[in-house]
Parts: structure tokens; C-alpha cells; sequence
């Protein structure tokens, strides 16, 4: 083997060429990557921001878009009342007596001047009797009073008499007169008296249970006998929350409410099985001072009820109506999202969903009324918002409104966060 003086490389490397040999390759690597990504970036036909089909992009988010269109809306207000008689009346008897009859059924109805319970006449017929006598007596000395002033008139004026005498005629006269009718108002006390014992219904309506039995000694007006209840019309009591009051005042003067004339609402009754009364009644008062205990103003309304299916004491639920509100907006509750800066809606601009705060007032039904944000014609996006991901998303209008859409679980930076669905009043 011939012989050289070329040096025999070491196995072991140092430290300092090894480093500096993976340093080249990292660099070496990271421009082939940027190079890479340079070529894949320049594509003539790539969009991947505005979603392009076969690019990788979402597709246009297929909703539903109404025009907005003010109208003329009539407003309900509910409220939960009690039912009362319109009349209720204590029957208790005018004299003391012994109670012989009771003459109606308890629990039922009665007419006005029917009777209702029988006391016992005869001390009264007695006390009758004796002023019937009073005054035939009475009558008989205002008779010869006036028969003893008729003689001496004429010997009075021919001086056959004293002026004394004449005096004394004329004073008797007068005297009986007087007794006369003292004995006559008796009579017609006794009259009364008796007249007393048939205790009548002083008008028509639903009678209570009787609170005596008969044989009863009753002591007079101090004893209750029992009650009437006038129940046609019915009236029903309720309660108007102040801060309704209060929202009324601010929305008349700023013309967003109407209120019928003097207040005048008109009245329905919606039942306890949820049925509806048929007959409407109309608003009697509503105080003018707020309860400190329930916050409300207390109102009372009256209602027909000639067939008596309204009963007192009945929990009924009051609808008050005859209000409007001019020019209103109306937006479905499922197209009203919320966000950390409150509720917003979508709306279809250029193509694209964007994101628009809105107010909302009361909420009628399945729909929202808009007081803020919005005006008459705005496309509003009402269904497909579960597609919408982004604000600006591009957006394609279908024909009908997309079944059981609903909204995304979060929003992108910069835009509400829409909630799962339409928030509640």
C-alpha cells in the first residue's frame, strides 16, 4: 500500500462544526417551506376570505329576509282581577220580633219586594188597633172643639161673651187639632211597624245562607239576617301596575301610543279554564293614588252577566283594549338576538349579513316591537341565522323562510354574540 501524508479524520466530530452543521440544514428547510407557501398563495383563482365554492371557503348562507312595514297596532294589557257583586246588601229587619218564616232558598236567586222571612204580626196588629182608636178619639174632641168655637164666634162678636171664653174655644180647637195628628202618625208608625214584619229583598240578586233559624228572637237592624248579592252587572276589581301608568304617559307624549278617549278601555274577562267571556264590559275608575303594599293602582270595571256564569269572588284574568300604537314596527321574536351590548338583528346589505343594535318595547305574541335601530323596509334576516358565522358573511335569500333555524352558538370579534334563541321581555 503506497503511503500518503493526507491526515486520518477522527471519528468524533467536535461540538462547534456540529452545531453549525444543523444550523444550515433549519435555514435551508425554512426557505423551502416559505417557498412552498409562496407558490400555494399565488393561485389565480383561490379566495378562501369570501368563501368561494371548491376553494374551501363556506358556501352563501341560505336565509329567509323580510321587509320591514309599519302599522297601525291595537294593544291588549292583562291583568289579574277578582270578580264582585255590583250591589251587596245586608238584610236585617226594621223591628224586634219572633222570627216564624223563612221564605226563599238559600243560595238562590230573588227578585226585588220578594219575601224573605215572616215575623210574627200580632203585637204589631195590636199596637194598629190601639192607634186606629187614638185617632177616632182624637177626631171626636177636634169635633166638639170646633162645634163649641162655631157658637161662641157669632156671641163673641156680639159682645155676649168674654174675650176669655172666645180665647179659650179657639186654643181647645187648635189643641185637638194638634192631638189629631200626633194620634194620626202614630197610627201610621204602628202601620209601618207592622208592615215591617215581612221582611222583603231590597233588590234582585243571589242571596246568601240564612244566618237565623226560625223561632229566633231578633233584636232588630242589630241582628243579620243575610246578605244579597246584585250580580247583573258584575264588577270586577284589578290592579294597574304603576310603571304601566308611568310607560303610558311617556309613550303618549312621544307619540308612539294612543289611548282611547277619557281612558275608556274596553273590557273582556278571559276565564280560569282560559275560555273567553262573550260579553265585553267597560272601565268604571281607576284610583288616583298607588298602594304602597302592591305597587299598583287599583281600577274596577263593570260587566254584564245577566246569565250568571260570573260569580263573586271568582279570579279572572282582564284584558284591557281600545289602546293603538301608530306606525308600529314588528319583527319576529326568533330574528331578535342578544349580544353583550344588548339585542341586534341581521340584515341583508350588499349580499352579506350584517349586524344592526336595535330597541325593543313590548313583546306581542311571537314578535317583538321595535322602538329603535330600525325603519320601515330594512331587510330583516328572519330565518338561516344559524349559518351566519361572521358579520359580513356572505348570504344567498331563499325563497321560504328555512325550517327550525336558529341562532349560532357564538359571534365572531367585533359583533354581538348572538344567543341559541330570540331573547324573552
Amino acid at each position: 500500500m503506497p503511503h500518503t501524508d493526507r491526515p486520518i479524520p477522527s471519528r468524533t466530530t467536535s461540538l462547534p462544526t456540529r452545531r453549525a452543521l444543523s444550523l444550515h440544514i433549519a435555514v435551508v428547510l425554512a426557505s423551502v417551506a416559505a417557498a412552498s407557501i409562496t407558490l400555494i398563495g399565488c393561485g389565480p383563482n383561490v379566495s378562501h376570505a369570501q368563501g368561494a365554492p371548491g376553494a374551501g371557503g363556506p358556501p352563501p348562507a341560505a336565509v329567509a329576509v323580510m321587509s320591514l312595514a309599519a302599522t297601525n297596532l291595537a294593544m291588549n294589557y292583562e291583568y289579574v282581577g277578582q270578580t264582585a257583586g255590583s250591589r251587596d246588601v245586608e238584610v236585617r229587619p226594621r223591628v224586634a220580633g219572633i222570627l216564624l218564616k223563612r221564605n226563599f232558598t238559600e243560595g238562590g236567586a230573588v227578585r226585588k219586594g220578594q219575601s224573605l222571612y215572616s215575623l210574627d204580626p200580632a203585637p204589631f196588629q195590636a199596637a194598629l188597633n190601639r192607634a186606629d182608636a187614638d185617632v177616632a178619639s182624637a177626631e171626636a174632641k177636634l169635633a166638639m172643639t170646633t162645634r163649641t168655637l162655631a157658637r161662641l164666634k157669632p156671641l163673641w162678636e156680639a159682645r155676649a161673651v168674654s174675650q176669655r171664653e172666645y180665647d179659650d174655644a179657639a186654643s181647645a180647637e187648635q189643641v185637638s187639632r194638634a192631638d189629631l195628628k200626633g194620634a194620626q202618625a202614630r197610627r201610621a208608625e204602628a202601620a209601618l211597624n207592622l208592615g215591617y214584619t215581612r221582611v222583603e229583598a231590597p233588590l234582585s240578586g243571589a242571596v246568601s245562607r240564612s244566618q237565623v233559624s226560625e223561632g229566633t228572637l231578633v233584636a232588630g237592624p242589630a241582628t243579620l239576617l243575610t246578605t244579597i248579592t246584585q250580580t247583573d252587572p258584575v264588577k270586577v276589581r284589578f290592579g294597574i301596575a304603576s310603571t304601566d301608568q308611568m310607560k303610558w304617559r311617556s309613550e303618549v307624549v312621544a307619540g308612539q301610543l294612543k289611548l282611547p278617549p277619557h281612558e275608556a278601555f274596553t273590557v273582556e274577562v278571559k276565564l280560569a279554564d282560559g275560555s273567553v267571556y262573550p260579553r265585553k264590559g267597560k272601565l268604571l275608575f281607576s284610583d288616583t293614588r298607588v298602594s304602597g303594599n302592591t305597587g299598583t293602582v287599583e281600577a274596577e270595571a263593570e260587566v254584564p252577566n245577566p246569565d250568571g256564569v260570573l260569580m263573586p269572588g271568582q279570579f279572572v284574568r282582564v284584558r284591557l283594549s281600545g289602546a293603538t300604537k301608530p306606525q308600529a314596527l314588528l319583527v319576529p321574536s326568533r330574528a331578535v338576538l342578544e349580544g353583550p351590548q344588548g339585542k341586534y338583528v341581521y340584515v341583508a346589505t350588499d349580499g352579506k349579513a350584517m349586524p344592526k343594535p336595535v330597541q325593543v318595547g313590548d313583546q306581542i305574541g311571537d314578535q317583538w316591537i321595535i322602538t329603535g335601530g330600525l325603519a320601515a323596509g330594512d331587510p330583516v334576516i328572519v330565518d338561516g341565522m344559524a349559518r351566519i358565522f361572521f358579520p359580513g358573511a356572505p348570504i344567498q335569500i331563499a325563497q321560504a323562510p328555512a325550517a327550525g333555524a336558529s341562532a349560532p352558538a357564538g359571534a365572531p370579534s367585533g359583533a354581538p354574540a348572538p344567543a341559541a334563541k330570540a331573547a324573552s321581555k
